[in-house]
């Protein structure tokens, strides 16, 4: 039944997963494809695909509705400005890099688009990256199962156990990850509501006296 359905759907679910952000979909992938329900070349070449389809998409929104995007959300915009110093310092390496970084799938392709960094070698560094990262994941899921495998045995009477477990490690990761924005989005609301509440700094005695006499006829 898990077969079916992997074969029937598995590779469309990853490459929809990594389209966004889909570490986790991917680790689960090179798992199934150590225990032989996927083709581990396969899973490169789609988790490739879907990575540098999905970045591609972001980085030519953000050149066009970079600040837009980046103003729907305010934890959105502050990683966006934080990513755009980044970006200005070292631009080609986080090109490559981006993606081993977590939570930045998306904002950083439109803060990238939104710096000016030349569409044709975005295209270029963009899929090196993606295909190291796809690569890089997918092979340590492998290994991970055989490690697994020397440790346990023959791990196919755990393998259930094991895919749930590394699906609830991504949740965990996910609900971590929402908390903290959460909160970040919290703490760039309260400091906007305080600046617009700030009242205007008073006039000095000198200001004051430099009006009146201006107005002096």
């Amino acid at each position: 039944m898990l077969q079916q359905f992997l074969h029937d759907f598995g590779y469309l679910a990853l490459f929809i997963g990594t389209f966004f952000e889909g570490e986790t979909i991917l680790v689960l992938a090179g798992f199934l494809a150590f225990r032989g329900y996927m083709d581990i070349n396969l899973v490169v070449v789609v988790a490739f695909c879907g990575s540098y389809a999905g970045d591609q998409l972001w980085y030519f929104l953000g050149r066009k509705h970079g600040r837009k995007l980046l103003a729907r959300k305010p934890r959105w915009q502050l990683m966006g400005d934080r990513a755009l110093e980044h970006i200005r310092r070292h631009p080609d390496i986080w090109v490559l890099s981006f993606r081993f970084v977590y939570g930045l799938r998306t904002v950083m392709p439109v803060a990238i688009g939104l710096s000016g960094y030349p569409p044709g070698r975005y295209l270029l560094l963009n899929g090196i990256g993606a295909a190291i990262w796809a690569t890089a994941l997918a092979a340590a899921a492998y290994h991970f199962g055989a490690v697994l495998e020397g440790m346990l045995g023959s791990i196919k009477k755990y393998e259930l156990w094991v895919l749930g477990a590394l699906l609830v490690l991504g949740l965990c990761l996910w609900l971590r990850r929402r908390i903290k924005n959460a909160r970040l989005a919290k703490k760039v609301l309260e400091a906007e509501r305080l600046e617009r509440t700030k009242p205007d700094e008073p006039t000095t005695p000198t200001e004051q006296a430099g009006c009146d006499s201006n107005r002096a006829p």
